[in-house]
């Protein structure tokens, strides 16, 4: 029988991406025999309770403005390493943990896991190519035992970031929880009592999750519902709180729109509110993957955005993607796309049943981890 192997996860445990693909990929890993450590500054929501988790300290000093948050990361892996095996830390986006998992090798010597970074989107193309930050994270991935990101688009946006070769880039995609985001047995009018009329069907009612952030673009969801109403009575509901929130909210009101919109604010779940939606939008500037949307997708929802980054990988006919910051061309899709509602829907969920379930992303991540471990044993060896 093949041993379980020792598993230190760090991730950020806010509202995004990564960190619900961090713990879900732990709570898999751990349900598949092998004992995982959760490391973040808090417990990240979608964590399970069984797996193990252990808080990141930074220090406050009133000396600097920033507690230094990344030797603190490296410090705690140190720590952990040498009071139980691990044989792999999976490091969630690059920025600083790469640099972190790069410093806490170089303490531990040749006892050190192997050190595997996944890269999640602006830790590329924003942050990434910083120049106060590219040289020293482009070090610190060479060094690292594996590199993945979730779609080939980030493959190749990262392997020109870094100076990488593309081959040492292993591409696995995001998944998502088919028993937890899946069509309802019957869709109800629940998101229609949000605005007061759950007896009535006044027109189609889309939804939107984020965290707000600039590149998600949330105003100009604003702008694409007002269009939208110009030819059916359409409404929005949004999840998520970030910078952009309240800009959003302006542009509603300015709009003329805020009576057929809903802020709901941040969530730890909204399965139960997505799955009764007529269509999931976004407007995001760039999508290193496109999470959201696929949790739209497996809820049998259809989905409208732009045709950017990894997005068009994981939408396929599972929506309508348009050129990027086309306002009225996103509009026009989600009116013309009305009446394929249903079809389009079913395409996402069998869509994310063939290519994204859970339980088939986990077990290439176990699969890459024991390659990796594999090699890294011959070459300790002598073995060429």
């Amino acid at each position: 029988m093949t041993r379980g192997l020792g598993i230190a996860v760090v991730c950020y445990p806010g509202l995004g991406g990564s960190g619900i693909v961090a713990s879900e990929l732990a709570n898999g890993l751990a349900a598949r025999g092998h004992r995982v450590t959760v490391l973040a500054t808090a417990r990240p929501a979608r964590s399970a309770g069984d797996v193990a988790f252990e808080r990141i300290d930074v220090p406050v000093s009133p000396v600097f403005e920033h507690g230094p948050y990344d030797i603190a990361v490296a410090s705690h892996l140190v720590e952990l390493a040498r009071r139980q095996a691990i044989d792999v830390v999976h490091l969630h986006y690059a920025i600083p943990h790469a640099a972190s998992a790069l410093l806490a090798a170089q303490v531990l010597g040749a006892a050190a896991p192997a050190m595997v970074v996944t890269l999640h989107g602006t830790d590329v193309t924003r942050l990434g190519a910083h120049p106060e930050l590219r040289p020293v994270t482009s070090f610190a991935l060479a060094a690292a035992a594996g590199v993945t990101t979730p779609s080939r688009y980030l493959r190749g946006e990262a392997a020109a970031c870094f100076g990488l070769a593309p081959e040492r880039i292993e591409v696995i995609s995001n998944f998502v929880d088919l028993a937890r985001f899946g069509p309802p047995p019957r869709r109800d009018r629940r998101l229609a009592e949000l605005f007061g009329d759950g007896d009535g069907d006044d027109g189609p009612i889309l939804f939107h999750a984020s965290n707000f952030r600039p590149i998600k673009r949330a105003p100009q969801l604003l702008d694409v519902l007002a269009r939208v109403r110009a030819h059916v009575p359409a409404r929005l509901v949004l999840v998520g709180d970030g910078p952009e929130h309240a800009a959003a909210r302006a542009r509603a009101t300015e709009l003329g729109v805020d009576g057929a919109t809903r802020f709901l604010g941040w969530r730890d779940a909204f399965d139960d509110l997505l799955e009764h939606a007529d269509g999931f939008v976004l407007a995001s500037e760039s999508e290193s993957f496109g999470l959201a949307a696929l949790e739209a997708m497996a809820a049998g929802v259809p989905v409208y955005g732009y045709r950017v980054g990894g997005l068009p990988e994981v939408v396929g006919d599972a929506g309508r993607l348009v050129a990027s910051g086309d306002v009225d061309a996103l509009a026009a899709a989600i009116v013309a796309a009305g009446p394929d509602r249903e079809r389009l829907g079913r395409a996402g969920r069998t869509r994310a049943e063939q290519l994204f379930r859970s339980d088939a992303v986990v077990a290439q991540y176990e699969a890459y981890f024991r390659r990796l471990l594999g090699a890294s044993r011959a070459v300790a060896r002598g073995i060429r």
